[in-house]
């Protein structure tokens, strides 16, 4: 009886995997300053090699809850072109995935004044998703050696940009997924797709304050599963660093007025160093089981490359 339950336990453990596996997840790490986690397009738009270490603990009271840590660097490349990096490990339970993204964009000027650039991008990911059965508390001989699989894909984007304006397109994960030897009808479609737009709205040329309000829309292609978050930030600039607070808004499609979760963040820039902090409230029962979910990012913008064309800068 102890081994169909855990057989049991083991079989929903595989099905709430499906968000998870082979899917980078996205929380606000966007937002502090860091758009490139989520659009290869973004890769070299700046004056600096900039680095980014997020670390994300999700649920924070509920044993082992998802987890996740990720190192983020883009360059420029030439005066029109860049290179970016993704490095990620995510856990949830016994399950775990690690993986990594390489990408390159290209940025072109379709009009220098006002300022108007199109930029495409591409990533290659390479992921492996793992399930930890040695932690299982099991002899059932059916049950032995971790069961993993690796993936190989592609990410491609574009991104539009007018002045202060800025629109995003991604296709993730555009091959299909090999079937694995777990055996449980998991989706083959791991494509999704992602939409990010926002404008900066400022007081004057020479304004010490900031807002920009943003959305984000996710859907994914398997189960026709699609969110989208509000987003306002509040920017306040001191010569060239700036301190910053916002609030993120996020909810499925078709429950727009029953968030799955709300986010105040807070956040600066002194020099070369990058700070970010976000919490995000769980709005679900589960609120009563846990702390909320904390996130930091920290930065550095490094070798600074002042860069002739403007639309890198």
């Amino acid at each position: 009886m102890k081994n169909v339950f855990l057989l049991s336990a083991l079989l929903l453990l595989f099905l709430s995997a499906k968000a998870q596996e082979l899917t980078i997840p996205t929380y606000t790490q966007y937002l502090a300053d860091n758009p490139f986690v989520i659009s290869p397009a973004y890769a070299g738009i700046g004056d600096h090699v900039k680095v980014r270490v997020n670390g994300l603990t999700q649920w924070v009271g509920v044993k082992d809850a998802p987890d996740m840590q990720s190192l983020v660097a883009d360059t420029r490349l030439g005066q029109r072109s860049g290179l970016g990096m993704f490095l990620y490990n995510d856990s949830n339970g016994f399950t775990h995935q690690k993986g990594a993204k390489i990408s390159f964009a290209h940025h072109l000027i379709l009009e220098r004044h006002p300022d108007q650039f199109l930029s495409f991008g591409l990533s290659y990911n390479l992921n492996q998703f793992r399930i930890d059965t040695e932690e299982f508390n099991t002899t059932d001989p059916s049950i032995e050696n971790d069961r993993k699989l690796t993936n190989h894909n592609f990410d491609v984007a574009a991104l539009y940009r007018y002045e202060d304006f800025y629109f995003s397109f991604n296709a993730n994960n555009i091959l299909p997924k090999k079937e694995d030897a777990f055996g449980l009808n998991e989706p083959l479609k791991l494509r999704n797709y992602q939409v990010y737009t926002g404008y900066v709205f400022k007081q004057g040329r020479n304004s010490s304050f900031e807002i920009e309000p943003s959305t984000y829309i996710q859907y994914f292609e398997s189960d026709q599963r699609s969110t989208t978050d509000l987003n306002v930030k509040f920017r306040f600039l001191d010569h060239e660093d700036y301190y910053w607070a916002g609030l993120s808004y996020r909810f499925l499609n078709d429950q727009a007025a029953e968030p799955l979760n709300i986010s105040p963040m807070v956040g600066l820039k002194k020099s070369n160093f990058y700070f970010a902090y976000s919490y995000q409230i769980i709005t679900n029962e589960l609120t009563n089981n846990n702390s909320g979910t904390h996130m930091i990012t920290l930065g550095l913008n490094i070798f600074q490359g002042i860069s002739n064309c403007a639309c890198t800068m």
